[in-house]
């Protein structure tokens, strides 16, 4: 029996990815090791930052085969393997298996073949509409009452900073019944939170007739098992009223939503390629919280984005203090070759980087306890994700909002709990079960 070990790297598509993987596996008649253990090491990897990419090349020397001896079979799989995959093998000759993300399908036959006689695979997409995807849902999941699903592919949008339509291809649209049978296989297996995954959610259908994601969501909200629907990530251009009136409407679908701003200054904006403005977008935050007026929203946004200059960044201030997002994912711009941004002259200096990333953190920290805080008092239902990271004798888990929630108990793991809060800070809330948590559903 052979046996294998995994690396993720990256987003939740990765996550989702390497579910994928190692269930074709197991299907297949391996066992997961350790990776000192293993006949075969596959990575998941990811290019969105040049920093994710260097985490890769760190663990990738470990394998070199060392006195003549035969190391593991080492596969690369995902976006950085598309991104650069040549320079991979030409540094690391140990690599025997490059993937890049749309020829998944094809993975485990790959691997088999290099541990059988050393076969190299070379699997680029050189076609971005073509697809070899997975069709086998996972089987093995980091909790085993959650599940992603992957409703799309690629991205048309080609922001001028984003590497992901250049290494995941043109975006495509899975068919709805498949969507439908993978979800109504997991709630089977137990599944009770689904998140819907696609690098924009919202133009799923556009490519297929009579589909729209509205529809699709409605579709899903009737499958029975299920408690919780969640879908990431966002475009504001293409956030529909329909989609709003969706989340409005169905009980099911999380009051819970990433709508990435990136900047707060409609002249970056457009040099980002973003397809909006900051009053459209403001526009589509408007009605998305009169449609649900407990919807909890979180945000990305760039700072030092090449010609960013210091009445920009003020306006990103500006926009947090307007907004008031639940929380930000916020980062320093990083080139990517091969984007348009790329080859953008005017950049900001690594010091002043960092100032702005600091100062858009703070103020961030600053709004979200102030959220937090007037939730203090009132009781939530929590599904419980297991023990928390901190604190012993306390349990994790999170709000329809997906609040983190932490709070005395034990033994509730994918129970949903009646927690009433009475402690906040930026990053969780803290609180007591209703009735100990004995009545977890």
């Amino acid at each position: 029996m052979h046996r294998f070990a995994l690396k993720i790297f990256g987003c939740q598509m990765n996550v989702y990815d390497g579910e994928r993987i190692a269930a074709e596996l197991f299907a297949r008649g391996w066992s997961e090791a350790a990776e000192e253990e293993a006949d075969a090491v596959i990575y998941v990897t990811c290019s969105i930052r040049d920093k994710a990419e260097q985490k890769v090349k760190s663990e990738l020397g470990r394998h070199v085969p060392k006195g003549g001896g035969r190391g593991p079979v080492v596969a690369v799989a995902g976006c950085m393997a598309q991104r650069i995959g040549p320079e991979l093998l030409a540094r690391f000759p140990q690599i025997r298996v490059l993937c890049g993300p749309r020829h998944l399908g094809r993975l485990a036959d790959a691997v088999e073949e290099a541990l059988a006689d050393g076969t190299p695979s070379v699997l680029l997409d050189e076609d971005s509409r073509a697809l070899d995807d997975l069709d086998r849902p996972p089987a093995r999941r980091l909790l085993p009452f959650k599940s992603y699903v992957t409703i799309a592919h690629g991205c048309d949008n080609f922001c001028t900073y984003c590497i992901v339509p250049h290494v995941r291809g043109r975006f495509q649209s899975r068919r709805p019944e498949a969507i439908a049978a993978e979800v109504e296989s997991l709630v089977a297996d137990g599944v009770v939170e689904v998140t819907l995954l696609g690098q924009n959610v919202n133009s799923y259908g556009t490519d297929l007739k009579d589909v729209t994601f509205a529809g699709l969501l409605r579709s899903l909200a009737g499958v029975r098992g299920l408690r919780r629907l969640r879908f990431a990530t966002n475009h504001p251009k293409d956030l529909t009223d329909d989609v709003i009136s969706a989340m409005a409407d169905l009980p099911v679908v999380c009051p819970a939503i990433n709508l990435p701003l990136q900047a707060g200054s409609d002249r970056i904006l457009a040099l980002m390629n973003r397809g909006y403005d900051r009053r459209t977008y403001a526009s589509r935050l408007e009605a998305l919280r009169e449609a649900l007026p407990e919807v909890a929203v979180t945000s990305d946004l760039i700072v030092a984005f090449p010609g960013e200059r210091e009445d920009d960044f003020a306006l990103s201030l500006e926009a947090l203090r307007l907004f008031r997002f639940d929380q930000v994912h916020s980062a320093a711009y990083s080139p990517r070759p091969g984007t348009a941004a790329a080859a953008f002259k005017e950049r900001i200096p690594r010091a002043e980087a960092r100032r702005r990333l600091q100062a858009v953190n703070d103020l961030q920290l600053q709004i979200a306890r102030e959220i937090n805080a007037t939730l203090v008092g009132r009781t939530f239902e929590v599904l419980v994700d297991g023990p928390a990271h901190r604190g012993d004798g306390l349990l994790q888990g999170r709000t329809v909002t997906d609040k983190v929630v932490l709070f005395p108990g034990e033994g509730l793991e994918g129970r949903f709990v009646d927690v009433v809060i009475d402690g906040a800070d930026a990053w969780s809330l803290r609180g007591k079960a209703v009735d100990g948590g004995a009545g977890g559903r």
